[in-house]
């Protein structure tokens, strides 16, 4: 094979390496690991359980939450398996078509979970400021539109990442200091032009998180307003409410911003640290969502009491 035509392919596989500099102990790490995603699987099955069991909570906001399940089930499924296949097992090689596949699906339904919290954040807008429009303005046909629309949003944008890499040349570079597929991690091994596909990444970031918190961060502002001129009674129930909803999203954004901007400004932050902290984005929220959004929430809680009871019995 010539060194044009081997410039212009791609690897037939990458190798994922894991956490770089912690290659020795990541293999104790998965343990941790192995029982947040334990969790994860739990919690979310169940939650999707009791929701599709009771039609009284097919509601808009029991809807959502079904949703931000089925995403984190998706999200840390695309990831976790492989990942315990290097740390326990050394098994970092991944076929490049396999690659652009966990790409896809970890990009696409991060971006879907991110829609998804600010559809739930407009959920508790009206809710708490507009209630006596709430099922007319939020209908079952509402939230199906929304969530499909946030679904395929993120096809949409991440599908021309995908289909840019497939295109670009790698020439012998094919080793992902990574625990997973992510996007700049690929781009950053092509021998080719990469500007389009960094700057193209950088701008669905931008796109899909900045609009997102804005209307997050503009509905709480909103429901923050409205409570203010509540009871104190009620003021503490929204107040513990909506704590506990900004801590999972806090949970979800900080460290995805921090992974993203590390791959393209944060040269100085060691790769073990980037790494980990990646890691965690796509594995915290999914095991926090089903206990923050499901535990906390006095119908699911009582409507699971009587499913295990049903079960004893």
């Amino acid at each position: 094979m010539s060194l044009n035509s081997s410039a212009s392919s791609h690897p037939p596989y990458f190798l994922l390496t894991g956490i770089p500099g912690l290659e020795k102990e990541q293999f104790w790490i998965a343990f941790p690991f192995f029982i947040m995603y334990a969790i994860a699987v739990l919690g979310n099955i169940t939650l999707l359980l009791v929701i599709k069991a009771d039609p009284s909570l097919h509601q808009p906001m029991y809807l959502f939450l079904a949703m931000l399940a089925f995403t984190d089930l998706v999200l840390s499924t695309s990831m976790l398996p492989k990942m315990l296949a290097i740390f326990w097992m050394g098994s970092g090689k991944i076929g490049f078509l396999s690659c652009l596949v966990q790409l896809f699906f970890i990009h696409t339904f991060s971006m879907v979970e991110s829609g998804v919290l600010m559809a739930m954040a407009l959920d508790r807008y009206v809710a708490i400021c507009r209630p006596l429009s709430h099922s007319s303005i939020l209908s079952v046909t509402v939230v199906v539109a929304l969530g499909t629309v946030v679904l395929l949003r993120g096809v949409l944008l991440v599908s021309p990442a995908c289909f840019l890499l497939k295109r670009m040349p790698f020439c012998q570079h094919h080793i992902i200091s990574h625990s997973y597929c992510e996007h700049m991690a690929v781009v950053k091994l092509s021998c080719g032009d990469t500007r389009v596909s960094a700057t193209y990444g950088l701008f669905v970031a931008l796109l899909v998180v900045g609009s997102d918190t804005f209307l997050i961060s503009v509905s709480y502002t909103m429901i923050l307003r409205e409570v203010m001129k509540s009871s104190r009674e009620a003021r503490r129930k929204a107040f513990s409410t909506c704590t506990s909803h900004v801590c999972v999203i806090l949970a979800f954004y900080v460290p995805g911003l921090f992974t993203f901007l590390t791959h393209r400004f944060g040269q100085s932050i060691p790769p073990h640290i980037h790494i980990m902290v990646a890691n965690l984005y796509l594995l915290v929220p999914p095991t926090l969502n089903p206990v923050i959004y499901g535990m906390r929430t006095k119908r699911i809680r009582d409507r699971m009491l009587v499913l295990f009871q049903q079960k004893g019995n």
